[in-house]
């Protein structure tokens, strides 16, 4: 058979390639091995199975799934996108420099100052309660060289929101989002080499990589302000539900709430965000996926409610119209997410930018509605940037 997708994070496989021959029954053993229950076969490419559904099949009936968690209603915003999006450019950069610094005291050996720390995990907290889309819609734009830092920045963003969104306490909100921001300080330990490698890895470099939940945790006990929900995310934001993650190998509720949530959190970033060595795929294609993975890895009903967090189409998010019009979404509505604000801006049927115009999905016709979302969009494919017109 050919393996066309081994429906997983790759942040998390060990494999050279996504896309293969099996050739053996060892490489068989290593795809169990490594947690993956079910893959995607080109059947033009080897053998067929004759019972599986086509990915058309799969891919339907996941849509369906999540049209029905869109029903539930989200928390409304306190101000609009465009009024936090200055702020939140400030906040982006203020947090991405600590980061930094805190990686490179950590390789240094020195202990991080966590009240350099706290003020942020604030700044960002306050933005995500004022609008959470201008922030982690900011942060889906990265690039190879601050993608460390900005990842963290996301991680942190995105779980506060997450905790907001399920009226979890603020305090431990606040430690929560401290968790986040701290989650990958053991990166600080593993080589430039390996850490920006251009291509996949190798069995040895993989596994250094695997070590920095670990050495985060060590680095994070020698800083007496850090609470235990921070110690947890860091260790434990890449266990999963059926035992495969590390580097505790825990199972179904021996993994905390929190440390559950920041690893949904964790992957939703980073499978989004483009790497030296892989192109990161639309957000909303990136809740489809997790909401796939959910059967084994995550917790099903902790992905439907960050689902309903982020939204169905997440803020930045480029969709097409029914009338063939794309747009980039910029306001989830409070009680119907397959129905958020659209900035449209491009007419694929004639391949050319049109006049900017909002449209409230929600309204009806003469209103600005009257139009549907059809389906989200690759960007590259357009050669758009949605992200330009995230403000009318």
């Amino acid at each position: 058979m050919y393996i066309h997708d081994l429906s997983c994070d790759w942040i998390d496989h060990p494999f050279v390639r996504s896309r293969f021959a099996i050739t053996s029954e060892a490489e068989i053993r290593k795809i169990h091995n490594a947690g993956i229950r079910q893959v995607v076969i080109d059947a033009a490419r080897g053998l067929d199975v004759q019972d599986a559904p086509t990915l058309q099949e799969a891919q339907a009936a996941i849509e369906e799934e999540v049209v029905g968690i869109a029903q539930a209603p989200v928390r409304p915003l306190r101000v609009a996108l465009g009024e936090e999006l200055q702020r939140a450019t400030r906040i982006r950069q203020q947090a991405a420099g600590l980061v930094r610094n805190v990686m490179a005291d950590a390789r240094l050996g020195k202990a991080i100052e966590i009240g350099t720390v706290q003020p942020v995990v604030q700044s960002i907290t306050e933005s995500i309660l004022r609008n959470p889309g201008a922030l982690t819609g900011l942060l889906r734009i990265k690039t190879k060289d601050d993608y460390t830092f900005l990842h963290s920045v996301s991680v942190c963003a995105l779980l506060v929101a997450f905790c907001h969104s399920r009226e979890m306490d603020e305090g431990l909100t606040r430690e929560a989002g401290l968790g986040g921001l701290l989650h990958d300080t053991g990166k600080a330990l593993v080589p430039d080499e390996i850490l920006n490698k251009p291509g996949r890895l190798t069995d040895a470099e993989f596994d250094i990589i695997r070590r920095h939940p670990e050495d985060g945790y060590k680095i994070l006990l020698q800083t007496p302000e850090v609470g235990q929900i921070a110690l947890d995310i860091t260790r434990h934001h890449h266990e999963r539900r059926d035992g495969t993650g590390y580097p505790d190998k825990l199972a179904g509720d021996g993994i905390s709430e929190l440390a559950q949530m920041a690893a949904i959190v964790d992957v939703y970033d980073a499978i989004t965000a483009d790497r030296c060595y892989h192109r990161g795929i639309p957000a909303a294609a990136a809740l489809r996926k997790i909401y796939e993975w959910s059967k084994f890895h995550f917790n099903p009903q902790l992905v439907q409610q960050f689902m309903r967090c982020v939204g169905i189409y997440p803020v930045g998010t480029l969709v097409r119209l029914e009338s063939g019009r794309l747009g980039v979404v910029v306001e989830p509505h409070e009680t119907n997410l397959l129905a958020p604000k659209v900035n449209v801006f491009f007419n694929t049927k004639t391949n050319v930018y049109i006049k900017p115009e909002m449209i409230d999905l929600a309204r009806g016709l003469g209103f600005g509605g009257a139009e549907k979302i059809v389906g989200h969009e690759d960007p590259a494919q357009w050669k758009v940037d949605p992200m330009r017109f995230l403000v009318v």
